[in-house]
């Protein structure tokens, strides 16, 4: 702020001493006034100094906020990294891995750890249905078709305006009531087809049409057929409503099949979620006829990656803390929060979590238990991670990290309520920038003054400077006129040279 002061002080100085020379040259008669820099000259040596403050309060006030929110961003992204660590969730992964083809699984909540025989004898398929064929223009009649499916139907309307089965598709397709039915039209050697599929597989999802109201029958009541379910879970049934253009079954309704442990199960769908708690199966065709091991196992590839990025993301906010903080010495700036408080508090309860250990006495456990330290310098304030010490921990000792990272008092959880405290309306950092804010409000109004002042004086001084320029060139003006008259120094003046 001094060297801001003098520098303005400087320039003060210089523009007095311009005005100075103004006003000496003009009542001297050698100029009029330059009213214009002699005002702005003027004006400025008064008002320089409170501008230059009010301006530099300005930019410290902006490059302070600016800071915090830097440092809010870094505890946001640490907060976001700890979430699954303080919720326990990222330490309870398992992965599934199946020995042979055909069988892939996810792990999820309630899994456990485990290995388990599958044998698969049948997978999940949805009924396809081709009516017989009929000319691809043919009008079929008008009426009623009802379709249902899985215990859900829907009526649709054939009028003549669509009453092809390319219409008739369409409008199955296009029912706001659709229980789950897609039609197409294939045209074969023998004319068209119209085809049904179920949506959902399973032996339940069988596909039934029925017709009624049917008036200018030209094959529309053909259309009607039946379709059984398996009780066992095996191949639907059809029967059709006209023997002589009979309905055909492409593909049958069925539920997969499959043993857990020799345990005997079905499954509706080949995405097989109630089979193993925690774990969703997806079944395909090639595991049909095989039995393979399920393997579940702690995932420790995403629990290491988890804890990797929580300690490179706390890293991001030590060394954000420090070069907010930064001093470096003979530099015209340092860091914009070079000694404060609030982010002195912040640094010490981050260092202090991560530093201190999680239980008492002989089931205490840190951070460095399971590999991770500060760096050699104190200073630094990093972590660094030994990849193998927590390898050996994940594998060796899980029960020491879920110690660690406990949801009740563990790092994670001491994080992020700590995190929650510091950036959460009210805390510490939205105090800050609330009385920050409200001096750059403050700055504001008092620029605002100072430039109605710097109106009000320049005005005032504009008016004055001008009377003041037309006052000394008439008295210029009345000088020459009298030498003129009397005579001066260097001459005798009209008056004498007419005596």
């Amino acid at each position: 702020m001094s060297s801001i002061s003098s520098s303005s002080s400087a320039a003060s100085n210089s523009a007095a001493q311009q005005a100075a020379q103004s006003i000496i040259a003009g009542s001297t008669g050698n100029s009029s006034l330059d009213v214009s820099s002699l005002v702005s000259a003027l004006v400025n040596s008064k008002i320089a100094g409170q501008a230059s403050a009010l301006t530099a309060q300005q930019t410290k006030d902006t490059t302070t906020l600016s800071a915090f929110g830097a440092l809010s961003s870094a505890l946001s992204a640490l907060q976001s990294s700890v979430a699954g660590l303080a919720t326990g969730s990222t330490l309870s992964t398992f992965a599934a891995t199946a020995s042979g083809t055909g069988i892939t699984a996810t792990a999820g909540t309630g899994a456990v750890a485990n290995s388990y025989a599958i044998s698969v004898s049948q997978i999940a398929s949805a009924q396809s249905l081709s009516s017989a064929a009929f000319g691809a223009t043919t009008q079929l009649g008008t009426g009623t078709l009802t379709i249902g499916i899985g215990g859900k139907s829907m009526n649709i309307s054939v009028d003549s305006s669509n009453n092809t089965l390319a219409g008739i598709a369409s409008a199955i397709n296009a029912s706001n009531s659709n229980p789950g039915v897609t039609a197409t039209v294939v045209t074969g050697t023998d004319g068209a087809h119209l085809v049904l599929r179920s949506s959902n597989t399973g032996a339940a999802n069988t596909i039934n049409v029925s017709t009624s109201n049917v008036t200018g029958d030209n094959g529309l009541s053909s259309l009607g057929v039946t379709s059984t379910p398996s009780t066992t879970g095996g191949a639907s049934t059809i029967v059709s409503a006209n023997s002589s253009n009979a309905w055909t079954q492409s593909a049958s309704a069925e539920d997969a099949s499959f043993t857990v442990g020799g345990i005997a199960a079905t499954s509706a769908s080949n995405s097989v979620t109630t089979a193993i708690a925690g774990v969703t199966m997806n079944l395909t065709s090639a595991a049909v006829g095989t039995t393979q091991t399920l393997t579940i196992a702690a995932d420790t590839t995403a629990e290491t990656t988890a804890i990797n990025n929580f300690v490179s993301l706390y890293n991001t906010v030590v060394t954000t803390m420090s070069s907010l903080s930064s001093f470096t010495a003979g530099a015209s700036s340092q860091g914009p929060l070079i000694g404060d408080s609030t982010l002195q508090t912040i640094k010490n309860d981050l260092a202090s979590i991560v530093g201190g250990a999680v239980g008492k006495g002989s089931t205490a456990t840190t951070l460095a238990s399971i590999g991770i330290n500060l760096k050699d310098d104190p200073a630094d304030g990093t972590l660094v991670v030994t990849a193998s010490t927590l390898s050996t921990a994940l594998t060796a000792n899980p029960a020491t990290v879920a110690s660690l990272f406990n949801t009740t008092n563990g790092i994670g959880e001491q994080l992020n309520t700590a995190i929650t405290n510091f950036t959460q309306t009210g805390g510490i950092i939205d105090t800050r920038n609330q009385a920050l804010n409200a001096d750059l409000k403050s700055v504001a109004a008092q620029q605002s003054t100072l430039a109605l002042y710097q109106t009000q004086l320049t005005n005032q001084y504009q008016a004055q400077f001008t009377a003041l320029d037309t006052l000394m060139a008439t008295m210029n003006n009345n000088s020459q006129y009298l030498t003129a008259l009397f005579g001066g120094t260097n001459s005798a003046g009209a008056l004498a040279t007419n005596k």
